[in-house]
């Protein structure tokens, strides 16, 4: 998409706080209750011209609607892709919370998670509702009208996160599994990019799959893993222009030990060969703030934009607008300004009724994350 010239623009990564009416009602359709569909239907309508106005409220750039239809970044698709059903029992679980069992039962006592869902796919995957994409997009594209705003992105999960979460019990291999669901994710994707917002593909897969359902794996078997997974990707965004895709590289938004992340110089070569041309990653809490510097010494392609995270989702620290200034003026040293964006490190309600963030704190942190952007654009654009 274009941007202003001279200009750092500031984004996020997805999910924003539901207002509490919505999640009762979305807590109750993930327990088989009755729900009346239009009241829901105005709910999230609501909910969407809410937070479009908070975000452009607090001057973020690139908006979007806050993930308001979804009960969950990624186990979403179930609603929307045929074959899968029950609950899935591969064994996932995350290796620093093994470590730490008092922080694993304090992320596993968060509401939002425990109310997620993962079936198994247990037939043959194909686009089952092909109006849910579009409908958020209508809506998405006439809140943002109402603010004054064009500049919209809408998230979707990769196919690699999706095999990731529901365990395969159909298909032969896990290839013919990923790219069934990389084929089928193409409508949504393509329905993304038809509305002409940018299309985000989350991809925990490639990062947080490391410490959690692939730590079986050695290094090298891991990185072969998620060149497949890539593979999948770039088959399933074939039709898109590069400049109107983004990734988002994660290790896991939970508030764990994440000790044992893996390095982004491990994976990073890999991730590159991905056709989206903007890639926004960590890069504000503990575990990953050091990162900038080894991007640096390994360089970033010339036709790649980085959006690291400069404000963390986690904490109800508000970023000071100097901090997010001095990361952004640190992250200028990697790549050019005009190949810079603000992000924030992961979504901050990725499951429907996550409770780890004052929601009106959230919207105060977006505020500074906007603020301090342009104050890094008049240092850098000098």
């Amino acid at each position: 998409m274009a941007r202003a010239a001279r200009t750092i623009p500031s984004t996020h990564t997805g999910s924003l706080p539901r207002p509490d009416d919505l999640i009762k009602v979305m807590w109750a359709v993930g327990d088989g209750i009755p729900v009346d569909r239009t009241a829901l239907d105005d709910k999230v309508n609501a909910a969407v011209d809410l937070v479009v106005r908070k975000q452009v409220d607090a001057g973020v750039t690139i908006i979007n609607d806050g993930e308001m239809s979804k009960p969950s970044y990624a186990t979403y698709v179930k609603d929307r892709l045929s074959g899968f059903a029950g609950e899935s029992v591969q064994n996932y679980f995350f290796e620093d919370l093994v470590d730490y069992p008092r922080s694993a039962e304090a992320v596993a006592g968060n509401p939002g998670r425990r109310k997620r869902s993962a079936p198994a796919c247990t037939g043959p995957i194909e686009v089952l509702d092909r109006t849910a994409a579009v409908k958020d997009m209508t809506e998405l594209r006439r809140a943002a009208k109402a603010a004054g705003h064009d500049d919209i992105f809408t998230s979707a999960a990769s196919p690699g996160v999706v095999s990731l979460f529901f365990g395969n019990e159909y298909y032969p291999t896990r290839e013919e599994y990923l790219f069934a669901i990389a084929e089928a994710m193409r409508f949504e994707y393509e329905a993304i990019a038809a509305a002409g917002a940018v299309v985000q593909v989350d991809c925990p897969d490639l990062a947080m799959g490391r410490h959690s359902a692939y730590a079986k794996l050695s290094l090298e078997e891991f990185r072969a893993t998620i060149r497949t997974n890539i593979e999948a990707l770039n088959h399933a965004v074939r039709n898109i222009p590069a400049e109107q895709l983004r990734m988002h590289l994660c290790w896991g938004n939970y508030p764990g030990p994440h000790h044992h992340d893996v390095p982004i110089e491990d994976i990073i070569d890999i991730v590159w060969t991905a056709k989206p041309q903007t890639v926004l990653f960590e890069g504000a809490n503990p575990r990953h703030s050091h990162e900038w510097r080894k991007l640096k010494e390994l360089g970033v392609p010339k036709d790649k934009f980085i959006c690291p995270g400069v404000i963390e989702p986690q904490s109800n620290y508000i970023e000071h607008p100097e901090l997010v200034a001095q990361r952004l003026e640190r992250w200028a040293e990697v790549v050019e300004p005009d190949r810079l964006l603000a992000g924030v490190d992961c979504g901050f309600s990725v499951h429907v009724g996550t409770t780890t963030i004052d929601p009106d704190v959230a919207f105060a942190k977006l505020a500074s994350l906007a603020q301090g952007a342009e104050l890094a654009a008049k240092r850098l654009f000098r």
